[in-house]
């Protein structure tokens, strides 16, 4: 019994003397210079959707260029408006001086309760803020011609919650209204030529029964 464990003992300090040299003989540093950067371009830039067929940004596919994951979603919804807007740059403001990701015009955003502009543009929260309140408010004024128009055809394009609501932000409600009352025969455009029925037709489909109807809503 003696004569086993000795012999056990002996074998475990030669399995402990053998790993020990063969780390210690292992310390050789890696040579990592081949995987150096160096010499390469690394600034990458992603370019504009100019000359991209319209038919591919409208497409009801849920592989939509705006937002391939987000296929017909509010948050879908919501980042493809801002793509189109301002290319999703929060402080952005363009020739007319229509403010953020979103293009709001400061008197719209006395409507929903903000009253300083350079504050507003220096907030992504706030902005976000602000689009669903604007969306939740377009949503009340136009809750019966939602009703009364959703899955007819005016012009050849269906017409959708979510395509009143993205010609609203656009337009303003008003200017909705007199396009659907009229089927189509007032159609208004903004300064750059962008009218309600092409955003009728650009944000087709998206589901924002996220947007609850409220006359009152404020971004603050």
């Amino acid at each position: 019994m003696t004569k086993n464990i000795a012999s056990y003992l002996v074998l475990v300090l030669i399995t402990v003397i053998m790993l020990s040299v063969s780390f210690s003989s292992n310390d050789s540093t890696v040579d990592l210079s081949k995987y150096s950067t160096e010499g390469l371009e690394l600034n990458y830039t992603v370019s504009l959707d100019e000359g991209v067929n319209e038919d591919a940004l409208v497409s009801n596919d849920e592989d939509a260029m705006f937002s391939p994951f987000l296929g017909k979603s509010f948050v879908g919804f919501r980042e493809a408006i801002g793509f189109k807007e301002s290319r999703g740059n929060y402080k952005s403001v363009n020739t007319f001086g229509y403010l953020g990701k979103y293009q709001f015009g400061k008197e719209t955003l006395k409507m929903i309760g903000i009253n300083n502009p350079a504050q507003f543009l220096k907030s992504p929260k706030l902005q976000e803020k602000a689009f669903i309140a604007n969306a939740a408010r377009n949503k009340w004024i136009l809750r019966r011609d939602i009703k009364n128009f959703v899955g007819r055809r005016i012009n050849g394009v269906l017409v959708t919650e979510s395509g009143i609501l993205a010609a609203a932000h656009l337009a303003g409600p008003g200017s909705v209204k007199t396009y659907l009352r009229s089927y189509g025969l007032d159609n208004f455009s903004d300064g750059f030529g962008t009218t309600v029925q092409y955003y009728m037709k650009r944000f087709s489909g998206y589901d924002t029964s996220f947007v609850k109807p409220n006359k009152e809503a404020k971004a603050i």
